[in-house]
């Protein structure tokens, strides 16, 4: 079951996450760790027992990121998840002195950005593995430390551009596969046709459709469907950043509920609390279909375009047939 954590998460957890990067390297004794890890993705993801064989050590910070790395990457890399637990809140992570070991062996690394993994920069820089590439999907982005929402991965032109990079990363890493790591970002960008078709469908059918959510964790991959999210953008950071909404936005937020107004809830399956767990009990009560998202990827069975092709199928059950998929 997922973990329910009590707010604040987000925003104090980001100093928590730092503050354990930062211990994880002087006083590794007194952490204990959080994560799940290592956790494989992808064709190459024996991290343990890389040290022993000639792969390339690459850590994505969230299990979404090492699995491109390792669909890219094949046999040539030993792939790691520092984050990957779906039943966990990500918020809450803590680093391990296992964790900074590992990212420290890393020749490359994937991590997300604007603020949600800063745990990560505290590693690579206490590392001092000056060679490290790093891909740092923000500025892969051109993104502004402005931008408002951080998950990047529910944005579908991310992963093309996440998997184009880590290809020439890893052809300057290792040249003499550079024709391998591109018929790898070859396939990869052909499967993708599969998930953008059911977007494009699912803004045909049901573009303008609405719905409410808990916090903006798959808002991108809406706006791309043409989905209208009605609540409050006020309510969804204060979730996000650990905060309580006023009570104006959670009127609001629940009127959405009780005067009908959706067609399905957009469920944050990791980070729940009081609040966000009333509103579930709000929608079964009045009758309106529940979608969970994801902020790592589920697994086992799951790679990044099946997941993303499950959360829009699930959202196109919702809006049409008013089918429940709070779990995936």
């Amino acid at each position: 079951m997922p973990s329910t954590s009590a707010r604040p998460a987000h925003r104090l957890s980001l100093f928590g996450r730092a503050l354990c990067a930062t211990l994880a390297l002087s006083a590794a004794a007194l952490l204990t760790s959080a994560c799940s890890y290592p956790s494989g993705s992808g064709s190459g993801s024996d991290a343990a027992g890389s040290a022993a064989n000639s792969k390339i050590v690459v850590v994505g910070a969230e299990n979404e990121y090492a699995d491109v790395l390792g669909q890219i990457g094949g046999r040539y890399v030993a792939v790691s998840a520092v984050m990957s637990n779906p039943n966990t809140d990500p918020h809450t992570y803590e680093a391990s002195p296992q964790v900074a070991a590992e990212v420290s062996r890393a020749r490359l690394v994937v991590q997300n950005g604007l603020g949600y993994d800063d745990f990560m920069h505290q590693i690579e820089q206490s590392s001092g593995h000056g060679s490290q590439q790093v891909i740092d999907v923000q500025q892969l982005l051109a993104l502004p430390d402005s931008t408002a929402n951080p998950h990047l991965w529910y944005q579908p032109t991310t992963m093309p551009a996440v998997a184009s990079a880590v290809a020439a990363d890893l052809a300057s890493i290792d040249p003499a596969h550079k024709a391998y790591y591109a018929a790898n970002l070859a396939t990869f960008k052909t499967s993708f046709s599969a998930y953008t078709s059911a977007i494009t469908e699912l803004k045909t059918r049901y573009g303008g459709a609405a719905v409410a959510t808990t916090e903006p964790v798959a808002d991108y991959l809406l706006d791309a469907a043409g989905v209208s999210n009605l609540t409050p953008w006020a309510f969804q950071a204060a979730v996000m950043n650990g905060t309580d909404p006023s009570p104006q936005d959670v009127a609001a937020q629940q009127a959405l509920f009780t005067e009908h107004k959706i067609k399905a809830f957009v469920y944050n399956q990791q980070v729940t609390d009081s609040l966000t767990t009333s509103l579930l009990t709000l929608a079964k009560d009045n009758g309106i279909p529940i979608v969970g998202v994801y902020e790592t990827m589920p697994t086992p069975g799951y790679d990044y375009q099946k997941w993303m092709l499950a959360e829009v199928a699930a959202l196109s059950g919702a809006i049409g047939s008013g089918q429940s998929a709070p779990t995936l």
